[in-house]
């Protein structure tokens, strides 16, 4: 399966948490992250094939959802920070939207996303 792996600034340490978990299933798919998550990925979880797009304010939101669009994605992990006011809450949406519009399942939490991730 193809999975996107997105987190919100103050959720980056809870997505690591949630890789180094599911890291040896994470490991049999192929990853994709907004940047700064998946930097931190890679150095901190060990996910050494996590691609790396841009940083979620810098366009990563929309790459991913574009993907997702033309049917590249199978699930989106995207652990949002929900007390936080994000500069770029349109792309955000948009991807949310998308995984409803084309029926990939998305995660927006840790217990969500185990969840999820364990059903895989």
């Amino acid at each position: 399966m193809r999975i996107a792996l997105i987190a919100h600034d103050r959720m980056k340490p809870r997505m690591v948490e949630l890789a180094r978990e599911f890291a040896p299933m994470l490991t049999q798919h192929t990853l994709m992250a907004t940047g700064t998550t998946g930097t931190r990925l890679q150095a901190e979880a060990g996910l050494s094939g996590v691609e790396c797009l841009l940083s979620g304010p810098l366009g990563g939101d929309l790459q991913i959802g574009a993907r997702l669009s033309m049917g590249e994605v199978d699930a989106v992990i995207f652990l949002r920070d929900p007390m936080t006011a994000q500069p770029h809450e349109p792309d955000i949406n948009a991807l949310v939207r998308a995984c409803d519009v084309h029926d990939v399942p998305c995660a927006t939490n840790p217990a969500s996303a185990r969840l999820l991730l364990k059903n895989l």
